[in-house]
């Protein structure tokens, strides 16, 4: 703006910003597919996309195989929509990273990362915001696949995702499928405020490796809501959500399998979110997790830091309240894991069954704090299995039995039939804490809860 300030008389600046206002005074909608203006995704003006423009893709039965980025910025009031329009029998569009191509006007780095990338090009310094993405199938971000990028032919990174999310601000993912790729979602540590609502994703992660996930996430107010986390890909032993945000709320989901099903520890690329003051708070509540036997860590929950240096944890409380979590685990199960001293987890209203029997749970693992509240625990719950050094503080006495009464163990159907000591029994939570409000419907659906019903124990 200085540049053109210094370069041309103010009249002529005012009319040439008064121009480009006019221009884009109306949104533009660009239809993808068979029989539209747009066959190709990569025939649609990416470059030029701005506020309140809306994309979008139709089904068809052959995949796009075609790879693309979005940069630009909209508004609250005009957000940058990139939409999926679903086929007869409600499938969804699918995007396809194997040999895909990328449209040539297009110019941006890291396209080795991804199949859609939100983040930085060379088109613009300005930071991508107030961007919709929903409805697509996005898949295969691995290796060995390739691709035809702006160096030719090349092979994706070790690390490439379905969807990497570079940097953003104000960002809503809703009903996406994510999988056949190293990781599902990459949210990477300059993006602020990113719900990912009601999407499936599954089948990601590389063999052998601990470094890939079905979703990893590092941002300044992270939302998970609504979604559907199946298992990794066989042999993949990544976690099933890896997280280093700040204001970090997962509510509401399905969660089965990896390594753990959450894995929340320190911010390691952005200083801003290890002293925003939401750091040192996270909210799990409302969540089915899902512990599968197999080769995986025993640890459900992770919290605190993974890389060594203290200093950097979260050193905060973990509210962990009104969640299902089942073990299908021989041996024994720990619910949680905390990184050090300084990290306290405060667990209330939850059922955490583990299907081998009496004695196979422990709540804790070397050090930390745990506040328990009222909850129902599996008979013969151990505080550790462990050499434990910290403090498990009982601050309401547990329920214990055999099986919780769930409708169908076998089938996964969690919820609670009469009769079940559950029904109805949830303690007051703490005051200030966020009272639930609704519950996850297998799959990827939310619906409200009854204002002043009784609450029961465990995932509404």
């Amino acid at each position: 703006m200085k540049l053109l300030t210094s370069r041309f008389p103010f009249p002529i600046c005012l009319l040439a910003a008064l121009t480009m206002g006019s221009a884009r005074s109306k949104a533009a909608v660009y239809e993808v597919g068979p029989g539209k203006e747009h066959p190709s995704i990569g025939s649609v003006p990416w470059e030029a996309l701005g506020a309140g423009d809306t994309v979008r893709i139709h089904w068809r039965s052959k995949p796009y195989q075609e790879k693309f980025i979005v940069f630009g910025r909209g508004t609250a009031e005009k957000p940058i929509t990139i939409s999926g329009v679903p086929g007869p029998k409600g499938q969804l569009p699918v995007i396809d990273g194997r040999d895909a191509s990328t449209r040539p006007q297009l110019k941006y780095w890291g396209q080795e990362r991804g199949v859609f990338k939100i983040g930085g090009s060379n088109h613009s310094t300005t930071t991508p915001g107030h961007i919709i993405v929903e409805n697509l199938e996005i898949r295969s971000a691995r290796r060995p696949y390739t691709f035809s990028g702006r160096r030719g032919a090349e092979v994706y990174k070790k690390d490439a995702a379905s969807l990497n999310v570079e940097i953003v601000e104000h960002l809503v993912l809703r009903n996406l499928t994510l999988h056949d790729s190293s990781n599902g979602l990459m949210v990477s540590p300059q993006s602020k405020d990113v719900r990912v609502e009601g999407c499936h994703i599954y089948d990601n992660g590389n063999p052998d490796s601990i470094s890939e996930h079905n979703a990893y996430s590092e941002a300044i107010g992270m939302v998970y809501e609504g979604n559907h986390f199946g298992p990794l890909r066989e042999g993949c032993r990544g976690n099933n959500l890896k997280d280093r945000s700040a204001g970090l709320v997962v509510k509401n989901n399905w969660i089965e399998g990896g390594n753990r099903q959450l894995d929340l520890v320190e911010a390691m690329g952005n200083s801003a979110i290890l002293y925003a003051p939401e750091y040192r708070l996270t909210k799990v509540y409302g969540n089915v997790l899902i512990e599968l036997e197999g080769p995986g860590n025993n640890q459900v929950v992770h919290y605190g830091g993974d890389m060594g240096d203290a200093s950097q944890y979260r050193k905060g409380v973990l509210q962990f309240y009104n969640n299902t979590v089942v073990s299908y685990r021989v041996k024994p199960t720990a619910l949680f894991r905390v990184s050090s001293e300084d990290e306290t987890v405060e667990c209330w209203n939850n059922i955490v069954y583990a299907k081998s029997g009496k004695g196979a749970l422990s709540l804790m693992v070397t050090v930390g704090t745990l506040k328990l509240g009222k909850n129902w625990l599996s008979s013969g719950w151990a505080k550790s299995h462990e050499d434990f050094k910290g403090s498990v503080d009982v601050l309401e006495p547990a329920l214990e039995g055999e099986e919780p009464g769930f409708v169908d163990l076998e089938q996964r159907d969690f919820l609670l039939k009469p009769g079940s000591p559950c029904l109805n029994a949830a303690a007051t939570l703490p005051k200030g804490w966020t009272l639930p409000d609704s519950r996850y419907l297998k799959h990827q659906k939310v619906e409200k809860l009854p204002e002043g019903a009784p609450r029961s124990l465990g995932a509404p």
